[in-house]
C-alpha cells in the first residue's frame, strides 16, 4: 500500500478508547481502515478480475496488527477494487471506508426519490459522501454547516443549508415543519437532532447511538465492517468517483513518521477532507 487514510476510528485505537475491543488480539495494534496502492500478489484459488500491478483501493477491518497503516497489507478479495481512474493513491484511499459508510447509511434509511434527508456534519468526509450519493439518488438534502463551510456544502449538492449547532433540529424543522423522512447524523449529535425527524421516520447513527427513540422513529446504527466485503458496492463508488458524482477530498498528506501529527490535527477538529499517510 502507498496511502492510508486517517479516520476518527484510528484515533480511538491509539488513545485507548477501543481497548476492550482490541484485547482479543495480541499487540501491536495497527490502525487504519482504508488504503490504496498497487496489487502485488493474489492468493491461490482467488477468483478476481484484478491483476498484479493494478492500482487498487481497499477497505480494511483491523484485527490486531492487520491495519491499513502499513506498506504491505493482506485483505479479502471482496474488499479490493480498482482505484478510480485519474485519482492519486492518496485521493483513492479516502473512498473505501468513508464511502461505504455513506452507502450503508442510505441503504439503511431506505428513502424514496423526492423524500427529504437531513445530514449533520455535512462538510466532513462522511457527510459529504452522504450528500452527494443522496442527490444522485433523487433525494432532497438539507445539510448543516458552519458559516465558513456553507459554500462547500452547497457545492457538494445540498438543496438547503442551515447553520450547524445544538439547535440544528429546530432549524431543520423551520424548513420542513413536519420533519424530515431521514437523518444521517455525521456530527454525532444523537438525541439532540432526533426531533428533526418526522414521526415514523428513520435516523442513522455512526457512533453506536441506539436510542431511546421517540414517535416511532427507527434508529439504525451504522457498522461499516458489515459492508467490508460488499465488493459491488465499493466498485460502484469507484464508478461514481470517475464520473465526478462524488468528490475525493484530501486535506493533507503525511509521511509515516508524522502520523502522530496527523492524529492530533484530526482530533483538533475542523478538517475538511481526509488526512492521508503516504508510504
Amino acid at each position: 500500500m502507498t496511502a492510508a487514510t486517517v479516520n476518527p476510528t484510528d484515533t480511538y485505537v491509539r488513545n485507548g478508547a477501543r481497548a476492550d475491543m482490541l484485547k482479543q488480539w495480541p499487540p501491536p495494534y495497527v490502525p487504519g481502515m482504508d488504503a490504496a496502492g498497487v496489487l502485488d500478489e493474489i492468493g491461490p484459488d482467488v477468483q478476481t478480475d484484478l491483476a498484479i500491478g493494478d492500482r487498487v483501493m481497499a477497505i480494511v477491518v483491523p484485527r490486531g496488527s492487520n491495519g491499513a497503516y502499513a506498506e504491505q497489507l493482506v485483505v479479502p478479495a471482496d474488499s479490493v477494487v480498482r482505484a478510480p481512474r485519474g485519482a492519486s493513491d492518496a485521493a483513492a484511499s479516502t473512498l473505501p471506508m468513508n464511502g461505504l459508510t455513506a452507502r450503508q447509511t442510505l441503504d439503511l434509511l431506505a428513502l424514496s426519490p423526492g423524500e427529504t434527508l437531513a445530514v449533520t456534519g455535512a462538510a466532513g468526509c462522511y457527510g459529504g459522501y452522504v450528500v452527494q450519493l443522496a442527490k444522485a439518488e433523487g433525494l432532497r438534502v438539507i445539510a448543516d454547516a458552519a458559516e465558513a463551510d456553507e459554500q462547500l456544502v452547497r457545492d457538494l449538492g445540498a438543496d438547503v443549508v442551515v447553520r450547524r449547532g445544538d439547535d440544528v433540529a429546530a432549524r431543520i424543522r423551520e424548513v420542513v415543519p413536519e420533519g424530515v423522512a431521514g437523518l444521517a447524523d455525521g456530527a454525532v449529535q444523537n438525541e439532540l437532532v432526533l426531533p428533526a425527524v418526522r414521526d415514523n421516520g428513520a435516523f442513522a447513527s455512526v457512533r453506536g447511538f441506539s436510542g431511546p427513540s421517540e414517535r416511532g422513529i427507527r434508529i439504525h446504527p451504522v457498522w461499516v465492517g458489515t459492508y467490508a466485503t460488499e465488493r459491488a458496492k465499493l466498485d460502484r463508488l469507484r464508478e461514481l468517483a470517475e464520473k465526478g458524482v462524488i468528490t475525493l477530498r484530501v486535506a493533507a498528506t503525511y509521511p509515516p513518521d508524522r502520523a502522530g501529527e496527523a492524529h492530533r490535527r484530526l482530533e483538533a477538529g475542523g478538517t475538511r477532507g481526509r488526512l492521508v499517510i503516504t508510504f
